[in-house]
């Protein structure tokens, strides 16, 4: 499996400053794909998902751009806009074709060079950049400087980054597909839901590898003495794709119902800490129940979040598990 580029039609591309721990990721869809959308998170930073609006006069998206650099990154799908514009590539109008390219960004600025910022450069690098390909997974792109298990600081932190996995259906549903791809730069922890152990999160102490597990510090009162908690600088963004043709109202259920692998696979998972979304694009015509889809959706984007701690390698002074990146 490829990860996200195993549903036709659609192109990953990363872009990544290594030097300034920062880059973006773009999701192309030159074909069009019906988008849906849900947040979770109290912290969300974005740019045109109300395209996605199961109102909105639009049927199609073009392409996804997820970056860096906080509110700053959210410029990267611009140039990710010219890329598709000069390729004829967008929503027509009397003018010519308006490439519609919903962004979201991440808040890697602790990890970042100072003023590193993901721009439009970066971004029309990423988008030329995309293939159909298997998708690269760890520190690239929007992972590049993601890190997970913040409850007690950037010193007991860990590195993640990127991570993609696709499920296949079964029986009448054979040859559906849904596809996952996450950027996790979470508040909590990674927990491998197979298991219920943690992959990757905060430590017990800087320099140790002891989780000391997030929820359970939690609910122990372990931020009140010091600790602070900074609202939002953490957010796992998340798109999740099908080869079964949906309706807009259709793909937002989609994008709620997979949301149901953050729960199982980041813990605590949408805090106010956090900024978490998830899009779903549908690109095709493969008829299949939705409640079908939404659980293939969650279990794609469980593994996806594991994926990207486990192929994260260290980087800025935090542990990683990956060999590179």
């Amino acid at each position: 499996m490829k990860g996200l580029t195993d549903i036709d039609g659609i192109l990953v591309g990363h872009a990544s400053r290594r030097d300034s721990r920062t880059g973006c990721t773009v999701v192309l869809c030159e074909s069009g794909a019906v988008g849906g959308i849900d947040i979770r998170g109290s912290a969300t930073g974005s740019t045109e998902w109300q395209v996605l609006a199961p109102d909105h006069v639009t049927e199609k998206i073009h392409g996804v751009c997820l970056a860096g650099g906080s509110a700053f990154g959210l410029e990267a799908a611009s140039g990710v806009r010219q890329y598709l514009a000069r390729k004829g590539v967008g929503f027509a109008t009397q003018a010519g074709v308006v490439p519609l390219v919903p962004g979201a960004i991440l808040y890697d600025l602790t990890l970042a060079k100072r003023g590193a910022y993901p721009d439009r450069d970066l971004g029309e690098a990423a988008a030329k950049a995309a293939t159909s390909g298997a998708v690269a997974e760890g520190n690239v792109g929007a992972g590049t400087g993601a890190s997970v298990g913040k409850l007690f600081g950037m010193a007991r932190a860990m590195k993640a980054g990127i991570g993609t996995a696709t499920v296949e259906l079964s029986g009448p549903y054979a040859g559906v597909k849904v596809s996952a791809l996450a950027a996790v730069n979470a508040f909590g922890d990674v927990v491998d839901p197979a298991t219920g152990r943690i992959v990757a999160g905060a430590r017990a102490a800087a320099g140790s590898s002891e989780f000391a597990d997030t929820a359970a510090s939690l609910m122990r009162g372990a931020h009140r003495g010091g600790a602070a908690l900074r609202a939002g600088e953490n957010t796992t963004l998340a798109v999740v794709a099908t080869n079964a043709g949906l309706s807009k109202v259709q793909a937002t259920k989609l994008a709620q119902m997979a949301n149901a692998g953050f729960a199982r696979a980041v813990s605590p998972a949408w805090t106010m800490f956090d900024g978490d979304v998830t899009l779903a694009l549908s690109l095709g015509t493969r008829e299949c129940d939705l409640a079908a889809l939404g659980a293939a959706g969650a279990r794609a984007l469980a593994e996806a979040i594991v994926r990207a701690a486990r192929m994260a390698a260290a980087a800025g002074g935090l542990p990683g598990l990956g060999a590179g990146g």
